[in-house]
């Protein structure tokens, strides 16, 4: 056993165990256990030092860190003593933004000989191929609205604030937050069943898109234009110069039942940056529903 997987939660990590030919070595962090996995060791980012000298110890020589977290609070009572010459960094990554905190993380993993492996690495077949994978396609409109798309997620990725945003017609109605895609999903429902105009009045999301413009895209950015009330994509793309070996971005078999939930018309995803969990049952959902599933080439 040379592969260790530093597992959150979810079905990423049990995904990644299951495809590979010898059993990884499972490594939870406690509070965020993933789906179908049993750990073989649990830490605390408090112990994060003892675990590296574990993994040494164990002839561990490639790590892949998989599933999702949030950033747990260190609690000085249970800090070790492996651990405490570590709390400046780890500190300085919990007040990160996202790349940030996890490039910190994997500088700690590699300067103790450990090689840091990509999910997609491991699991190529999680990228899919361009192309829609649904019976249905995607209209002109949703082409234009892909474009804004992409470059809402690059200007938000360049503040390091989020790899999903929700466009209709002319308008960002939403963007993904340290919540997470489901949780702007749910939002925007919620929204479209109160038969309110949150996101399209929303001072954060004005004051988001004059800040796009700032960067060259207001004529895209500018809320308040005409938008229809139902229809638009949930786009979804790695940020600019992510490092794929952490966080790259995963839609999976919930997703499309959420897009339906908030009135869109379908998902659109950067080809070559964005996985899919279930692949069968997600397209099978979305051909359900009556969603396209656009796996789109990134702009030049």
């Amino acid at each position: 056993m040379t592969l260790a997987l530093i597992c959150g939660q979810g079905r990423l990590p049990r995904i990644v165990a299951d495809a590979q030919t010898e059993r990884p070595l499972i490594c939870v962090l406690a509070g965020f256990e993933p789906d179908g996995l049993v750990a073989d060791l649990t830490f605390y980012l408090e112990t994060l030092g003892t675990l590296l000298d574990t993994l040494r110890a164990r002839s561990i020589t490639r790590v892949c860190l998989c599933g999702s977290i949030r950033r747990p609070p260190i609690d000085p009572a249970r800090l070790d003593t492996k651990t405490a010459p570590l709390v400046p960094r780890l500190q300085m990554a919990l007040t990160s933004g996202d790349d940030g905190a996890l490039r910190i993380v994997m500088e700690l993993f590699q300067e103790a000989g450990l090689t840091i492996a990509a999910v997609d690495e491991l699991v190529p077949d999680l990228l899919p191929a361009e192309g829609v994978l649904t019976f249905k396609s995607y209209a002109p409109q949703n082409s234009t609205e892909a474009r804004m798309g992409e470059r809402a997620v690059a200007a938000m990725g360049a503040r390091d604030a989020g790899q999903a945003c929700v466009v209709r017609g002319d308008t960002v109605l939403a963007r993904e937050d340290a919540a997470g895609t489901d949780a702007m999903l749910r939002r925007l429902a919620r929204d479209r069943n109160s038969g309110g105009g949150d996101f399209l009045t929303n001072p954060i999301n004005a004051a988001s898109d004059m800040f796009g413009g700032l960067l060259g895209d207001a004529t895209d950015w500018l809320t308040g234009g005409t938008s229809p009330t139902e229809g638009g994509i949930l786009f979804k793309a790695p940020k600019p110069g992510q490092d794929r070996r952490a966080d790259l971005p995963v839609i999976g078999g919930g997703t499309p039942d959420a897009v339906a939930a908030a009135g869109l018309s379908g998902i659109v995803i950067e080809a070559d940056g964005v996985m899919i969990l279930d692949r069968a049952k997600t397209v099978a959902r979305c051909d359900t529903l009556g969603l396209f599933l656009w796996v789109r080439e990134k702009s030049a």
